[in-house]
């Protein structure tokens, strides 16, 4: 997978520009806040169909303007494919392939196999549950279509048996053969998705460690768990057990959408008990273990963003891990950095061509 031309119209700060890229590595240098991330975070929008840093939609649109644009030229398996996005004030957001705009944006998750790598992603250790969910959903879901659906149809239905709940409660009544409608089609959903999700776990740890070994050399005992209640029970005696919680707290409490991933170091929480360096190398092994599932799974190398690579990591580390993703193994690489000549040194110390676009503010 290469991207080969891209153009940016008004996203974010970035009024108008061009870049062609013919190298494996491709560095984005510049002050903080010119828009070397935004870059970045274009081409993950061409992917995933939203902002890795706002996916509030509207708010990636550049000041003073009605729109944004952001337009790539890939080539992918020896066949090159045109991929827009663009959104417009009062208009719904588009995604057109070769032309063809998508019914369904979930109908073009997963075509770009993409791994973005950034400061920003301590947000899996630091914040809820909801974030590391999604880290996982978001792997499973570029290679499985069928587990997309089903999620998307869980989660419509929690929300609609939280609606329920909160009428019985405003209305001061209870059906209990209502709710059991949905505790049915909730559980035929959720059982499924558990099981995808175990797997995924089982298959991706051993990936994950390997990494970790690598980065740390071997220094550090890290783990990675998947924890959910349907490990114990099945989701309808959960509803049956916390029927009269539910109802006090109008909502959901039990099911599949309160899993959570336990990040550890030597067997405790990696967010009480690991430096922030221990804290980045476990989340660029992971990563990077989601990079070689995907390239493993589908046979397609995913394009690699590096987002300031040196953020809270010491030079010898970043070499290490640069030393790693150069390798035939890995596709194109893409990085932003504040220091050319750092950025410079450090490419030139693994004998790899790369080519450097120098970004400056635009006004």
């Amino acid at each position: 997978m290469y991207l080969k031309k891209l153009t940016l119209l008004n996203y974010k700060n970035i009024t108008d520009q061009n870049f062609d890229f013919n190298k494996k590595i491709n560095c984005f240098i510049g002050k903080n806040g010119v828009g070397k991330t935004n870059v970045l975070d274009a081409i993950y929008y061409l992917a995933y169909g939203k902002s890795y840093f706002n996916p509030v939609a509207l708010q990636n649109i550049q000041h003073g303007t009605d729109f944004f644009v952001i337009d790539g030229t890939f080539e992918k398996q020896d066949r090159e494919e045109h991929l827009v996005c663009s959104l417009r004030k009062g208009q719904k957001k588009t995604i057109k392939r070769n032309g063809k705009a998508y019914d369904r944006f979930s109908d073009h998750f997963g075509f770009i196999p993409l791994v973005i790598i950034s400061p920003s992603d301590s947000d899996l250790i630091t914040e809820g549950s909801e974030m590391r969910r999604k880290f996982m959903d978001s792997v499973i879901s570029q290679l499985d279509s069928n587990y997309l659906q089903q999620l998307i149809q869980y989660q419509k239905l929690i929300v609609q048996r939280n609606a329920l709940l909160k009428y019985f409660a405003l209305n001061h009544t209870f059906e209990s053969a209502t709710l059991e409608v949905y505790n049915e089609r909730l559980s035929l959903l959720a059982q499924p998705i558990f099981e995808k999700r175990k797997d995924f776990i089982n298959t991706f740890t051993p990936i994950f460690n390997s990494y970790h070994n690598q980065i740390t050399q071997k220094q550090e005992s890290v783990q990675l768990r998947y924890e959910s209640q349907l490990f114990d029970k099945s989701l309808l005696d959960l509803f049956t057990e916390n029927q009269s919680k539910d109802r006090i707290l109008q909502y959901t409490s039990t099911g599949i959408h309160k899993d959570d991933l336990a990040f550890e170091l030597d067997g405790h929480p990696i967010k009480k008990f690991g430096s922030q360096g221990q804290q980045k190398s476990f989340l660029i092994a992971l990563k990077l273990a989601q990079f070689d599932f995907l390239k493993k799974q589908s046979g397609v190398a995913p394009i690699l963003l590096f987002d300031d690579i040196f953020d809270k990591l010491d030079e010898d580390r970043v070499r290490q891990i640069i030393e790693l993703v150069h390798q035939d193994t890995f596709g194109q690489l893409f990085i932003s950095d504040t220091h050319e000549d750092r950025t410079e040194r450090l490419l030139n110390s693994i004998h790899q061509e790369f080519e450097i676009f120098k970004i400056e503010k635009q006004f």
